[in-house]
């Protein structure tokens, strides 16, 4: 069964806020039904749900909040179950759910790396999980990574754990890529560069632990870590807007099964990653081949 028709369900993770909500309300506007995972609804998230509610009412669109912590797979049950028994279908996951954290690599205690893990890496295997059954029930269906260009572009250091857990997210949604191919799933992996505006993701980053083994780090590298922000800012022409991250999942929905490519860049900052990646993905292109796994490949699985 193919449902390549406008009006999917969508279930978007980590969506109370930045590239999630605008993607939420994009796709919204586009005239599918949208599932919002946000965490704590009632509570620490209730302003973004009113929010969401509001916007709903006044565009005269189909969203919804559901209750999602990527951290507990009960909880990412429990949002796949409500959207099943809503509407019967699931057509789309966009995995978005993440956190960043901002300091010297030292200065964060491997528990720290792991809670990051938790967040950007091990939510998505649980919210796959959970939807994956139904996907491959219907044959058919969409997995939307959102990604991040330090997987193989100029990364600047001082961000190492987030950069670490966004590679190892986008390994998985490679392998991901190949395996569910026969099921009808596509994979979409969309590769945003460094907004520096428009998302929460430097005002909430987290940081190291060891203030101590911080402040060594600190007395070395302030000059750079201050002006970090701005220097990223500065590569980043004035018209660049991370609407337009949105707008790339919209498009990729859009796309009909099977001519989707792995990968959508949307990067202002060009900071070399889409050159990158266009080698590395004709590279494991061909080596497919040589296994004799072509049909593991889609049209768009490398340029």
């Amino acid at each position: 069964m193919r449902n390549d028709d406008a009006g999917k369900v969508i279930l978007v993770t980590g969506a109370s806020s930045g590239i999630g909500a605008l993607s939420v309300r994009a796709l919204a506007l586009a005239g599918h039904t949208v599932y919002a995972g946000i965490r704590q609804l009632a509570t620490r998230n209730a302003t973004a749900v009113a929010d969401l509610a509001r916007y709903g009412t006044d565009h005269q669109v189909d969203v919804h909040a559901v209750e999602l912590d990527v951290t507990c797979q009960d909880s990412a049950d429990a949002a796949v179950d409500r959207i099943l028994t809503e509407r019967d279908r699931l057509d789309v996951v966009v995995h978005n759910a993440g956190h960043m954290v901002l300091g010297a690599a030292e200065a964060f205690t491997a528990e720290q790396l792991a809670d990051l893990y938790d967040v950007n890496v091990l939510g998505t295997q649980r919210v796959n999980r959970a939807a994956l059954p139904k996907l491959r029930e219907q044959g058919s269906g969409l997995l939307v990574w959102i990604g991040s260009s330090s997987t193989r572009g100029g990364c600047p250091p001082f961000l190492a754990p987030y950069f670490a857990a966004k590679a190892a997210m986008d390994a998985l949604a490679v392998s991901y890529a190949a395996e569910v191919l026969p099921f009808g799933i596509d994979t979409a992996i969309v590769v945003p560069g460094a907004f520096t505006s428009g998302t929460n993701h430097f005002a909430n980053a987290g940081a190291p632990a060891d203030a101590d083994r911080a402040e060594v780090y600190d007395q070395r590298h302030r000059h750079l870590t201050d002006n970090l922000g701005e220097c990223l800012a500065a590569l980043i022409p004035p018209d660049a807007d991370v609407t337009e991250v949105a707008e790339a999942v919209v498009s990729l929905v859009a796309t009909p099964h099977g001519t989707r490519p792995l990968r959508t860049h949307v990067d202002p900052s060009r900071d070399g990653s889409e050159v990158v990646c266009a080698v590395a993905d004709r590279v494991r292109a061909d080596f497919f081949r040589r296994l004799g796994l072509d049909s593991l490949l889609t049209a768009g699985s490398s340029l």
